[in-house]
């Protein structure tokens, strides 16, 4: 999950994380000192948001095995009893999505609390490992991890070596006073105007880039800054210099968070799917291709869905603007001339 982004959808600048480790260092021991959220837990329970420093709001779900649901699985994951989660959050992680913990050994954040989550619905141990974002995938490739919960956009060209079971959208967002009055309401005319930072070479500033070109069409401005960190944007908000700061989505949402007892709260000013105008782009469980794995998954998200869990793991981490109605196999993706 490179930073400032190259590859597209997977960071949105959230965090940078680098890619050098090998295998046997990037895939940590599988259920080792990243599991220990999931033995703390009573059975039948799940805990979202155990350990998360204040990225989330503790809750526990009642979450049990579905048996018509399990028995989807392929006959080597059922009789295994356990399902290997890997998660591309070395070294840094990304909060609020997946990150080390207060304690400072669990692997917490949205996206392994999601699958362990989906580990209870299909009766699994939920097994969790890190890795850097390029390992996640050898580990997929060579059946050292089952599964990838990590953030991963369901892209056309990944679908030739991957199976996809969808669980969240794939949004930018604009962060804004609390006080302001601003929406972006899905319309980039409502830019105009407007001063609004984004960091540099990432999708959110070439979608922006592009906003700012037709605005200028029409007779209207839009103007872009960049700074040089997270820290300088913030202080760009709280003072007035920027309008907005248009990010990866889940970032912002930790950092509104993160803000809600300052003097200087934010909000979101709105949402537009990563993938463009014309897509909404999704966020997806990945395993390896024809793995049998993709259904059971999307049949335990869609569960949680029904129940109701589905939406209280996602408002513990303040992400209830990334919800998506139903969870899918194989959705159509980014396409391959943009993936």
């Amino acid at each position: 999950m490179p930073s400032q982004l190259s590859r597209r959808r997977l960071n949105r600048g959230i965090t940078a994380v680098a890619a050098a480790a090998t295998l046997a260092t990037g895939l940590t021991a599988c259920g080792g000192d990243s599991d220990a959220a999931t033995t703390t837990d009573t059975a039948g329970t799940v805990t979202v948001g155990r350990v998360s420093n204040g990225a989330a709001t503790q809750t526990e779900l009642k979450v049990s095995e579905v048996k018509s649901i399990s028995a989807e699985l392929p006959a080597s994951v059922r009789g295994s009893g356990t399902l290997k989660i890997v998660v591309g959050a070395l070294p840094d992680g990304f909060p609020p999505l997946a990150y080390v913990g207060s304690d400072q050994k669990t692997l917490t954040g949205a996206e392994p609390d999601l699958a362990r989550l989906v580990a209870a619905v299909l009766g699994l141990k939920a097994e969790v490992s890190k890795a850097t974002w390029e390992n996640m995938f050898v580990g997929i490739d060579s059946g050292r991890a089952d599964i990838g919960f990590s953030n991963i956009t369901d892209t056309e060209e990944r679908k030739k070596k991957y199976d996809f079971a969808s669980y969240r959208k794939d949004n930018l967002g604009f962060e804004v006073l609390k006080k302001s009055t601003w929406n972006f309401d899905g319309d980039y005319r409502n830019l105009a105007g407007k001063t609004v930072a984004v960091d540099n070479g990432t999708n959110q500033e070439k979608i922006l880039l592009e906003w700012q070109a037709k605005l200028k069409q029409e007779g209207k401005q839009l103007t872009v800054k960049h700074y040089a960190s997270k820290n300088a944007t913030s202080l760009a908000l709280t003072g007035g210099k920027i309008d907005a700061y248009f990010s990866a989505n889940p970032g912002i949402a930790y950092h509104i968070r993160q803000t809600a007892t300052s003097p200087n709260p934010t909000r979101s000013g709105g949402t537009f799917s990563g993938a463009g105008a014309t897509l909404q782009g999704l966020i997806a469980a990945t395993t390896k291709k024809d793995s049998g794995l993709a259904r059971p998954v999307a049949d335990a998200i869609n569960h949680l869905i029904q129940k109701g869990q589905y939406a209280k793991w996602l408002a513990a981490y303040n992400l209830s603007n990334e919800a998506v109605t139903k969870a899918e196999v194989n959705p159509p993706g980014l396409p391959l001339d943009n993936s």
